[in-house]
């Protein structure tokens, strides 16, 4: 199922796909939640923390993580249609 929305292609809702050529925004997704529907962008263009924790991941990145959750924990669980969602579910 291909969702069209404000002229971008999506392979659903709550499917979140890259964004190479965007300049600021790694990421966007059509995020759904009941009957709400909303186009998120997130993520910084060309970050070296994301991706989910590594085997023999340094201490610096684990602490950069854990930075990063306690500093957006309160819009993380707002749920998905916030961007800090996406992000902590995606990058982080």
């Amino acid at each position: 199922m291909t969702v069209e929305y404000r002229g971008e292609t999506f392979s659903g809702y709550n499917k979140p796909k890259r964004t190479p050529k965007h300049p600021t925004k790694s990421h966007v997704v059509l995020a759904k939640e009941g009957t709400t529907i909303k186009m998120i962008r997130f993520g910084e263009q060309g970050a070296s923390t994301a991706g989910k924790p590594k085997a023999g991941e340094s201490d610096k990145m684990k602490k950069k993580r854990a930075s990063f959750k306690a500093r957006h924990g309160k819009n993380i669980k707002r749920g998905k249609l916030s961007a800090a969602y996406w992000a902590d579910k995606v990058k982080w």
